[in-house]
């Protein structure tokens, strides 16, 4: 499969959405994609592509785009899924993180008990922008005693430095702006 050539593809079936969910804000909508079942079954491929040499145990996905791909991830690696949730949504024992994101603060959350000392993690998330929200991740992950061995996005907003706060591991994204 020519990475490149699906990279211009689902470029081409984003949606840029204006002034949502704030004014100045452009959103890349991935509905296009996940409704296309080309699209949606070679990306699914590139992930497991890209990802299958780290012998993942787990994939940390946040929500709620993240889980799409992630939970497709982790099934095609024969890996755990586990969801990383805004504060609130996830019930039993939890730890939390804060974190800034490009609009505003928000906190995650991630089950006390869905990684073990030493797992090794991939973390997908649909989008890379200032990177707060796979840092906050990282932090979830390191905390429960996990080796983060890869971050993969479907789309990069280069120009927001994201790449740059994740310095120091893996990060593959299919689609750069």
């Amino acid at each position: 499969m020519d990475f490149s050539q699906l990279s211009a593809e689902i470029s081409a079936a984003i949606r840029d959405v204006p002034d949502f969910p704030k004014p100045g804000i452009i959103f890349k909508d991935i509905t296009p994609v996940l409704q296309n079942p080309k699209l949606l079954s070679e990306t699914a491929y590139y992930f497991v592509h890209q990802n299958m040499s780290l012998h993942a145990d787990k994939v940390v996905s946040v929500e709620s785009r993240g889980f799409i791909f992630g939970s497709i991830l982790a099934n095609d690696l024969h890996a755990g899924f586990v969801p990383v949730r805004k504060k609130g949504k996830l019930p039993g024992d939890v730890i939390s993180t804060a974190y800034t994101l490009e609009y505003g603060i928000a906190e995650l959350e991630i089950h006390k008990d869905s990684i073990r000392l030493g797992d090794r993690v991939i973390i997908h998330d649909d989008v890379l922008a200032t990177g707060g929200t796979v840092a906050a991740a990282i932090d979830l992950v390191e905390k429960l005693g996990g080796k983060v061995v890869g971050i993969c996005f479907l789309i990069e907003l280069s120009f927001l430095g994201g790449r740059e706060r994740l310095k120091g591991y893996p990060v593959q994204s299919l689609v750069v702006y």
